[in-house]
């Protein structure tokens, strides 16, 4: 199970237990509390690399007027399984949040979800997609954790690229458009062809500020991609993908031919 683990200190004295799996919670009595308005990287899919990614989470955590703010600690957590308690995946916060108080019972929070490749306890391939939202608050005798807060996308990052030639070229004759499309590969910490894949080759002509689609290819088994067409006026040639659930979208920049 991958779990983000950390060390809280709350009143600059009080030393809390780790952030622990759910199974190893501490006995005693969990923090009365409550979360809402979970936002995960603002609502957009986390996309992640080959590099350590750091995305931001905003929380409202409710308690009673009785539970002071400081005998506490919480922090986001992503999971996959079929609850909290009982994850097949879990990722939790790196450190405790911040919380602002905006009343005697109401506190404002912020945190990051922080992850990197290529290691044991990092993301693997399988883990892209859709993930549950929860959350975990942990005082001096027990944890609390919740579930069920929303859903999240942690994303393998692609790249693409392209290459019209030749340039410049006469006005009806071909050009050949030539690129790639790679993602993240999270346990080779490199990035890999993308294969199988539908993409689409667009142009864009000078002065305009709109791609149309030409046509459809597939990218090979490195995820190369390879197609012509005739060149009728001065502009630029991209490849778009569109994404899948696992892979965000990306377009290449253009690629601009001088017509003749």
């Amino acid at each position: 199970m991958r779990i983000r683990a950390t060390v809280a200190a709350v009143s600059g004295a009080l030393a809390l237990t780790a952030f622990v799996a759910p199974a190893a919670h501490a006995a005693g009595t969990s923090p009365n509390v409550t979360f809402s308005n979970v936002k995960v990287n603002k609502g957009s899919s986390m996309v992640v690399g080959t590099a350590k990614a750091s995305f931001a989470v905003t929380y409202t955590v409710t308690h009673p007027s009785s539970l002071k703010s400081t005998d506490f600690a919480t922090g986001p957590a992503i999971y996959r399984g079929t609850s909290v308690t009982r994850p097949s995946d879990l990722f939790v916060s790196d450190e405790p949040g911040t919380c602002t108080a905006v009343s005697s019972t109401v506190l404002n929070c912020k945190a990051s979800l922080v992850f990197t490749v290529g290691g044991d306890d990092d993301l693997i391939n399988s883990e892209a997609g859709s993930w549950t939202v929860g959350a975990v608050a942990v005082g001096t005798s027990g944890a609390k954790w919740v579930g069920g807060l929303g859903s999240a996308k942690v994303l393998r990052a692609a790249k693409l690229t392209v290459n019209a030639t030749p340039e410049p070229v006469k006005k009806g004759k071909t050009v050949t458009v030539t690129g790639s499309l790679t993602r993240a590969n999270w346990e080779t910490n490199k990035y890999g062809g993308y294969a199988g894949q539908s993409v689409k080759l667009q142009f864009r002509k000078k002065g305009s500020s709109t791609y149309t689609t030409l046509k459809t290819v597939t990218s090979s088994s490195t995820g190369a991609l390879k197609t012509t067409t005739t060149a009728t006026v001065d502009g630029y040639y991209r490849y778009s993908f569109a994404g899948t659930s696992t892979t965000p979208a990306v377009s290449a920049t253009g690629d601009y031919v001088d017509v003749q």
